[in-house]
């Protein structure tokens, strides 16, 4: 991983410590988004709509690791495992922002729970 953070590795810190307020500062308001899920896709066009998303979610303590990060330009890529109650492993996400003055413009994220794109050696799961 990079020695700088990302903007989408601190909005991801952000949303797993539980301050979305934060954390929406790092979206502008008309953010737009897919969130692809195996059981379909949320999609929006303001942050409004992915801190609904986000609430609405439910109380699983759930956390981002990220694996893989980097910047190209004005786009941020993270690849990581999301790991829930800091034991099990349900899956793995890749991410993709746009990113203007720091600030989240365009997010896509896919999450998958069975395939991973690393060997067992680094991170993830065989």
């Amino acid at each position: 991983m990079p020695d700088a953070v990302t903007t989408l590795e601190r909005y991801y810190a952000l949303v797993d410590s539980g301050d979305l307020d934060a954390a929406m500062e790092l979206l502008h308001p008309k953010a737009s988004f897919a969130i692809l899920l195996p059981g379909g896709g949320v999609r929006g066009d303001s942050r409004d709509g992915i801190r609904a998303y986000l609430e609405g979610r439910g109380p699983v303590v759930r956390r981002h690791v990220p694996l893989r990060s980097s910047t190209d330009g004005d786009l941020d890529f993270v690849y990581g495992s999301v790991l829930e109650d800091e034991t099990t492993t349900t899956g793995h996400f890749l991410a993709a922002a746009h990113v203007v003055d720091g600030v989240i413009t365009r997010y896509q994220v896919s999450f998958d729970p069975d395939l991973t794109l690393l060997p067992a050696t680094e991170g993830a799961p065989a």
